[in-house]
């Protein structure tokens, strides 16, 4: 186990400095300089679009509107991510972890909006309204199938198997914790990963089984809820703690570019532990929530583009920042591998006992909704390879048993897979977006521009004649242009 450990560490290193790294960077700056920093300016304009009504999808009821989208992608975003990877981040690479987390929200919340608004320009119809995705844009927009295929292939094993399996360790992680908070127990019996294992695979074969508007239906009613409790529960430890505000900034700032080593991280490892666990958990640039953008039935690309850019804001600078505090104020423990306990423990610290409990069940719910995110991404996936639902049930069966083999296998071993999947579909899905990336611009213009003249964007493909390989936005669309 400890030199497969010792190899998966050693690609992800090499990987990520050369590779995903300056890609992210590189075109997160790009089409923030080209977009004229939209992630800025466009703030208002992505909170109005998520109140838009969907169209009626085929077979005859409501399509996926644009928030129930935003919804399915948060609750695959909102997850162990933003308690037990910025843990782990700040465990390992220090407090200097959290500001590059920001910086490359920041910066990268421009590819989120780039790679939704190509999925929505790109998807298809089908009986519940629409589906897409990198593999759809990459097939109709570069006429690469091929690259589809391999992208297609590599998010089923990144989010259906691996972070599926990340998700079920951490609440197998939670559960044992609170479990030997009650007994006493040094260590949890060895049955108990095993059952919560069998009990997560029963609660999710419920959902999954019932579709994408099961999916979208469960993840709006409760993403919301769940995040607003951990958010005001972070909030009162916050409080609690005001005049170490200063000191735990000073140590961010001063971790991050290395002037104080905190727990033996050197600046790499920081910047390391900052941006991997920020793209694991707001999946910018990664390609995973186009998947759930292009499902929503809007009058404009660029809506859900704008939508899903305000996904890595609520995502890593409110939920991911909550985390880091609750943490930071609490002077943990540096150097030491660990996940969701150390949130769990900083919380007890603060608010006694029963706060350990309760994030139990705040995790379960964040862990649970990321999981019914994951298989909705897999599953459109794997119909864009088959072309059609044979395989569905299987792969479901299949996915089931990963969830269960997550709960029972070890914290480094998961998190150390994850890494290498994410940063594999990270860099397929952005040599994708990179030659499509114009086009982003030129929606951008169009939406930017019936917003001036007082109406309510709407796109159909005679906008664009020249573009090829549109499914949909048909000129004869029932939507039409309306003075806001």
């Amino acid at each position: 186990m400890d030199s497969l450990m010792d190899a998966v560490s050693e690609v992800n290193d090499g990987f990520w400095t050369y590779l995903v790294i300056p890609l992210l960077a590189l075109l997160g700056l790009y089409f923030t300089v080209r977009t004229s920093g939209m992630q800025f300016r466009m703030i208002p304009e992505m909170v109005r679009g998520l109140r838009s009504a969907p169209e009626r999808a085929q077979d005859g009821k409501r399509a996926i509107s644009s928030f129930q989208a935003f919804s399915i992608s948060a609750a695959a975003r909102i997850g162990t991510g933003n308690i037990a990877g910025v843990a782990l981040a700040i465990a390992i690479g220090g407090p200097g972890a959290v500001l590059w987390m920001w910086i490359m929200a920041i910066l990268v919340s421009s590819l989120a909006f780039a790679e939704s608004t190509l999925a929505q320009l790109f998807k298809v119809k089908d009986r519940a309204g629409y589906r897409g995705g990198p593999a759809y844009y990459m097939q109709h927009g570069l006429n690469a199938r091929w690259m589809g295929v391999v992208f297609a292939v590599v998010i089923l094993f990144t989010f259906s198997f691996s972070f599926n399996m990340v998700q079920a360790n951490s609440i197998a992680e939670v559960v044992s914790n609170s479990v030997t908070t009650v007994t006493g127990a040094a260590q949890p019996a060895g049955w108990l990963a095993p059952a919560i294992g069998l009990a997560l695979v029963a609660l999710v074969a419920v959902v999954v089984f019932g579709g994408v508007r099961r999916i979208a239906t469960v993840a709006e009613r409760t993403v919301p809820f769940m995040a607003l409790i951990y958010l005001l529960l972070g909030l009162v430890i916050v409080g609690m703690n005001l005049e170490k505000l200063p000191a735990v900034f000073s140590d961010i700032i001063g971790s991050a570019f290395g002037f104080e080593q905190i727990g033996g991280a050197a600046v790499g490892t920081t910047i390391m532990q900052g941006i991997q666990r920020g793209l694991f958990s707001n999946e910018a640039g990664m390609g995973s929530a186009p998947n759930a953008g292009a499902t929503a039935a809007v009058s404009h690309p660029v809506k859900q583009g704008l939508a899903q850019a305000l996904g890595v804001y609520f995502d890593t600078l409110v939920v991911c920042s909550v985390t880091a505090f609750i943490i930071l104020v609490s002077d943990p423990t540096y150097g030491e591998a660990a996940g969701a306990t150390v949130t769990q423990n900083a919380m007890e610290t603060n608010l006694g006992t029963w706060s350990l409990h309760l994030l139990t069940f705040i995790v379960f719910l964040l862990a649970f909704t990321s999981v019914l995110g994951n298989f909705y991404y897999g599953e459109a996936n794997l119909r864009f390879l088959i072309g059609d639902d044979r395989a569905v049930p299987i792969f479901r069966i299949v996915v089931l048993g990963m969830l269960f083999l997550g709960a029972v296998s070890s914290l480094e071993l998961v998190w150390g897979i994850a890494d290498v999947t994410m940063g594999v579909m990270a860099v397929v899905n952005l040599l994708a977006v990179a030659p499509l990336g114009a086009l982003t611009i030129r929606l951008l213009k169009d939406y930017q521009q019936q917003r001036r003249a007082g109406l309510e964007p709407v796109f159909t493909r005679d906008r664009m004649p020249d573009v090829r390989g549109v499914q949909c936005w048909e000129v004869d669309r029932e939507t039409a242009p309306e003075r806001s």
